[in-house]
């Protein structure tokens, strides 16, 4: 009985400790400074659709500080990649270091996809996601909406749980939303560290989102 209780004090203990260690890097995320002393390692999460469209627009307005640049995207998403690679070359022509690698996970959800098979792919999502974030330690996540950046934003943040390194979480919503948040946007609003919205009334509804007007 006594070791019992010792394992269930031990196991909230520790829950307890993890949950304190995830307030305070979420809440000390936007006292660090990236780049400080050189190059930026993004991650920039793409999605079919618009999502990678805006993201890319997003892309150029980053220097070429920011390399090298890791475009993640959904195994089955062919799309993507073909504007992530044109993008790519039209910089070239500026950026002689220019330096990017292309990744794929798992898609995380399929549009009208039903909640109970979203938990099950997202973790499947999740399993390619740790490894991968581990092995490329960024300095920052960049994403905007498609379901495939929730299980890489959750990667990243438990790089700085556990110690390992700080991952910026930078989060812009579609120009789409403008009443209400996505879903993805719901979920990754009490983690992110920059979270910006494209129109005022977001800004009024979610204190914590940034306003700086259209940014795509």
């Amino acid at each position: 009985m006594a070791l019992l209780v010792g394992v269930v004090l031990a196991v909230l203990l520790t829950c307890l400790l993890l949950i304190i260690r995830l307030f305070t890097v979420v809440k000390t995320g936007s006292n660090y400074k990236p780049g400080a002393k050189g190059p930026v390692s993004v991650v920039v999460v793409a999605g079919s659709g618009g999502h990678t469209t805006e993201v890319l627009r997003l892309m150029e307005c980053l220097s070429a500080a920011y390399t090298p640049r890791h475009y993640v995207i959904a195994d089955s998403d062919r799309m993507s990649e073909e504007k992530i690679c044109t993008f790519e070359r039209s910089r070239q022509h500026s950026d002689s270091e220019s330096q990017f690698t292309i990744c794929w996970i798992p898609r995380s959800r399929e549009v009208h996809q039903s909640w109970s098979s979203s938990v099950i792919s997202t973790l499947n999502a999740l399993l390619y996601s740790l490894p991968l974030v581990f092995r490329l330690r960024p300095d920052m996540v960049l994403c905007n909406g498609p379901g495939t950046c929730v299980p890489l934003c959750v990667a990243g943040l438990l790089l700085g749980i556990l110690g390992m390194k700080k991952v910026l979480i930078v989060y812009v919503e579609s120009i789409c939303r403008v009443q209400t948040l996505s879903l993805t946007g719901k979920i990754l609003y009490p983690i992110s560290d920059y979270f910006f919205v494209q129109w005022p009334c977001l800004r009024d509804k979610y204190p914590k989102s940034i306003f700086l007007g259209r940014i795509v």
